[in-house]
């Protein structure tokens, strides 16, 4: 593969490394300096930052849930560089191993001496940050990511069946809710403990969230605008949470973007670090991805810094998540056990770092992590912690049908 180096950035530049020599996108937005245009101002859209859900939508739970969610400033982005804080301590216990690493020939050679790489390595034992967590609704946990100013996760889920919704004029089945894109937003505790929900109408599977704490609520970075026949967005949205609301993808149409017209499967994540936001995507067919400057997103200014294709399309596994840091991103790849991939194997799921600076793969593994849950299915992917200590975050949903829980493994951090 031909090497695709990010516009303005030097093939040495490692992991975590200050952007301020960035090329500026344009005369104006070129001003600002150093770790400020890192961090960067979000700017307001004629709504003002996010798009405040419980100003157009109906609620469920009354006027409470409409003060909760207010219009959201725009202001300087809240860095925690603490640990995800829970409720008391969190629990780091001892997961089944992970097989070797497999790191690829003719990846980007680091500096000798180098004590550890310069992405998450995920070729050691991770531990146990949540164990059989159980989500507002009885359907798998599809994504999740963590607000660490607030200290809340949040995680999306298809809607299950039978429940009806104000203004819906029946009850609708969870095959409904799929081929919709309808979702149920959790907010949780960094426990695991449920604090509430709200509902997205039409907006697709829920395959990846982004969260930026900013302003007076987390903005939340969420698929959007499911297509008819596959349920599956076609664009992406950056929303406000509101609690107890019901959201549709037309109503929240002033906050969403179609940086790939005519495509679908768009997951957004993003890196408050270094100010990007990265889109996987698919076009006519074929997953790719393509990386932007997170303030020139939000400003439709969708000129990318990258763009690449997936790897690991050839095992023909199951997508199921994808996370951003620095120079790297990780994507996760498996389904269930099943005939076709029985327990006693470990399982299908496999976990790649890619160099987004090259699109090449410098490291990828079986993941055999929670090998004894069942039916394990790996779900979503996010990370967090300082710049100094990331901590990458994998999902698996398992528990019986209508039951479904979740458990969440992390490596990394210092």
């Amino acid at each position: 593969m031909g090497r695709m180096q990010l516009r303005g950035q030097g093939q040495g530049q490692g992991h975590g490394q200050d952007r301020g020599g960035e090329e500026s996108q344009g005369q104006g937005r070129g001003q600002e300096l150093g770790q400020e245009r890192l961090l960067g101002r979000r700017r307001l859209l004629g709504l003002g930052g996010a798009f405040s859900a419980a100003a157009v939508l109906t609620t469920l739970d009354g006027p409470a849930a409409r003060a909760a969610a207010g219009p959201v400033r725009a202001q300087a982005v809240v860095r925690a560089e603490a640990a995800v804080r829970a409720e008391g301590a969190l629990r780091a216990e001892p997961a089944v191993r992970s097989v070797p690493v497999r790191t690829v020939p003719g990846a980007r050679a680091e500096p000798a001496g180098r004590a550890e790489p310069p992405w998450i390595d995920f070729s050691k034992n991770p531990t146990r940050l949540i164990h059989g967590a159980k989500l507002h609704h009885t359907t798998v946990l599809q994504s999740f990511g963590f607000d660490e100013a607030r200290g809340h996760l949040y995680a999306l889920q298809v809607m299950e069946g039978g429940v009806r919704l104000r203004g819906e004029p029946r009850a609708y089945s969870h095959a409904e809710r799929q081929r919709h894109g309808d979702l149920c937003l959790n907010r949780l505790s960094t426990s695991g403990r449920r604090l509430g929900r709200m509902f997205l109408k039409g907006f697709g599977h829920g395959g990846t969230i982004g969260v930026d704490p900013d302003g007076r609520a987390a903005e939340l970075w969420t698929e959007w605008d499911a297509h008819p026949s596959s349920g599956y967005g076609r664009g992406v949205a950056r929303i406000a949470y509101a609690e107890g609301s019901v959201l549709t993808t037309g109503r929240a149409a002033p906050a969403g973007y179609r940086p790939k017209p005519g495509t679908t499967g768009n997951y957004p994540a993003i890196d408050l670090t270094t100010g990007r936001l990265l889109l996987r995507y698919l076009k006519q067919g074929k997953p790719r991805y393509a990386l932007y400057d997170l303030d020139a997103f939000i400003d439709r200014e969708f000129d990318p810094l990258a763009d690449f294709a997936q790897p690991g399309t050839g095992l023909h596994l199951p997508y199921q998540g994808m996370a951003v840091r620095g120079d790297y991103a990780y994507q996760l790849l498996g389904s269930a056990y099943g005939p076709k991939n029985p327990r006693p194997s470990g399982g299908n799921t496999r976990l790649f770092c890619i160099d987004m600076r090259s699109g090449e793969v410098v490291q990828e593994a079986r993941i055999l992590a929670g090998k004894s849950l069942h039916p394990r299915e790996p779900e979503g992917l996010a990370i967090i912690g300082s710049a100094a200590a990331p901590r990458l975050c994998m999902g698996f949903a398992t528990g019986p049908t209508r039951g479904r829980a979740y458990s969440i493994y992390q490596w990394g951090g210092r």
